[in-house]
């Protein structure tokens, strides 16, 4: 009688590969920050605050620095692959985990698909490209919707070659991109740094207060600083990540800040008097508002050609390495969700180079259908911006719940007076919500509800057997908080009624620091305890991910 084995289930691998060193975090987090936004947000930010925008630059990177010295000591703490999306889990569990994990995710997805349309757009300074976009609407014709497929289907080829592979592409592309805006800084600052264009056209400061506000959210500022996070997302595949993660998210957001100050002056400095109207967003024929290559056709108009020539070629790779690794970063979140049963556990599933490929099947395709909606560069930037400071809110909140209830926990990297840094980095995050407007945020909320029906669908038809406790008495300040900040923001001075708001500018303001206040000292009190936090962090950090270094 033939005895019949039981075959075991075929298993799919999992592992993640710890290949990454200091230079390839650094460079990973170095290469999203300088991307398309050196090419186009100096003449965006410019039209909306004039000359003032430098201050708008200042306030920017403050800002920035702050959140990513919150992000230096939880990657610090917990350096799991795909972080940003899971330290909220940890400290408030499944709600408020699957809420900022979709927000991170949204974030990371949509990032690469504006960098193609970057690439796109100095593209059409060439002849063979002159019919990719159209000049007056920015909407990408079928020809250059095929063509940025093909650039994110490349994209997503070099990623399937393992981490290793693409951390030495993204260090060797990333010297070149910190390379050329220095080069361009010095030049145009010898060629022509004429300080008294400071005071052009209608002023330093045409827009008041509330112009370099809204300059550092809808003029490209933040969206330029964007990207210091990446760190974090690879840490689960870094050699040695509680020392060298908080260092790579440190100093490339200082480095980023300092490149992108001196590039606007530049910019600013360099412009001829007869490229300025009357006023610094008068749109014209000739006029600088009218460069769809900023620097580039400003190098042009100063006759500096072979710099043109060097920017132009710039404008393939700059914009190109930044998507490569926004798209890395996608699918490590995208396996952070999964390990926390948010999303389909298909997600987990990596090839024998340790990448989750999945996730990188998923950004692609929602890079294509992000060509569809948003055809240009500047349509997508306050949308990502908005759901990039989303998800950076749920990482001051995580610190602050850590301190409280992990207070004896190792940090390799401690934030001082973090008690005092922490609800600053909330307030900072949500400010910049606000200054996003109302136009941006509708859009925002309608991308939140999309993504709990996609959470909502993975639960109800068991899709990935880890089934995370929801605790909802911990994300009680969710929901009201999600809520309150669309209320605010549509009734501001940045809202539907920009001349007669219900809220006047300025008191917006406050009042969106009086809630984020509240916001946080209610997700303190519910927070989950110490044993509870200390089990969702066991859950997670298993032997996969803390696989040896490949080899």
């Amino acid at each position: 009688m033939a005895v019949t084995e039981t075959q075991e289930p075929k298993r799919h691998n999992t592992k993640l590969v710890r290949d990454v060193g200091l230079i390839g975090l650094t460079w990973a987090s170095m290469g999203s920050i300088i991307g398309s936004g050196w090419l186009f947000a100096p003449q965006e930010a410019l039209m909306v605050a004039g000359p003032a925008v430098l201050i708008s630059w200042v306030l920017g990177g403050i800002a920035i620095i702050i959140l990513a010295l919150v992000h230096a000591e939880l990657g610090g703490m917990y350096p799991v692959s795909g972080g940003t999306a899971r330290f909220p889990h940890y400290a408030f569990g499944g709600v408020a985990g699957a809420s900022f994990g979709w927000f991170a995710w949204l974030n990371a997805a949509t990032v690469a698909p504006i960098e193609v349309s970057a690439v796109l757009t100095y593209a059409g300074h060439y002849s063979f490209a002159s019919g990719w976009i159209d000049p007056e609407t920015n909407v990408l014709s079928a020809t250059g919707i095929a063509i940025a497929v093909v650039l994110m289907a490349l994209m997503v080829a070099i990623n399937f070659l393992g981490v290793r592979m693409l951390a030495a592409t993204n260090s060797a592309m990333t010297w070149w991109k910190i390379a050329i805006p220095l080069l361009t800084i010095l030049v145009l600052a010898v060629h022509n740094f004429d300080t008294s264009n400071l005071h052009l056209a209608n002023g330093f400061n045409p827009a008041g207060l509330k112009g370099i506000f809204t300059a550092i959210a809808s003029g490209g500022i933040i969206f330029s600083y964007l990207g210091f996070e990446q760190a974090d997302q690879l840490a689960g595949e870094s050699a040695n990540p509680k020392k060298d993660v908080p260092l790579a998210v440190i100093g490339s957001v200082v480095l980023g800040t300092i490149i992108y100050i001196l590039l606007q002056v530049a910019f600013l400095f360099a412009l001829p008097h007869t490229a300025v109207g009357k006023t610094w967003d008068e749109a014209g024929k000739g006029l600088y508002t009218a460069f769809s290559g900023p620097f580039a056709e400003l190098a042009t108009l100063l006759s500096i050609g072979w710099l043109a020539t060097i920017i132009y070629l710039d404008a393939f790779i700059s914009p190109a390495g930044t998507g490569l690794i926004y798209t890395t970063g996608s699918s490590r979140l995208a396996y952070g969700l999964s390990r926390n049963g948010y999303v389909p556990s298909v997600f987990e599933w990596t090839n024998k180079r340790g990448v989750p490929w999945v996730g990188l099947i998923a950004a692609f395709a929602t890079g294509c259908i992000c060509f569809l909606p948003f055809p240009s560069w500047q349509s997508l930037v306050g949308l990502i911006t908005s759901a990039s400071v989303l998800m950076y809110g749920g990482a001051p909140l995580s610190l602050g719940a850590f301190r409280k209830r992990l207070p004896n926990t190792e940090r390799p990297y401690r934030l001082p007076a973090a008690g005092f840094i922490s609800p600053l980095a909330f307030i900072i995050a949500n400010m910049i919500i606000l200054f996003s407007q109302w136009e941006t945020i509708w859009k925002l909320g309608v991308t939140i509800l999309v993504g709990y029906a996609i959470l909502v669908v993975n639960r109800l038809f068991k899709l990935n057997e880890h089934k995370p406790t929801l605790d909802w008495k911990a994300a009680s300040w969710l929901i009201p908080y999600l809520v309150g900040m669309g209320a605010i923001v549509y009734f501001s001075s940045f809202g539907i009624d920009t001349k007669n708001p219900v809220i006047p500018f300025g008191w917006d303001t406050l009042v969106v620091a009086v809630w984020s206040l509240v916001v946080y000292f209610w997700a303190m009190a519910v927070a989950l305890p110490t044993a509870m936090i200390e089990e969702m962090i066991g859950e997670v950090e298993v032997d996969e991910e803390m696989a040896p270094v490949g080899h």
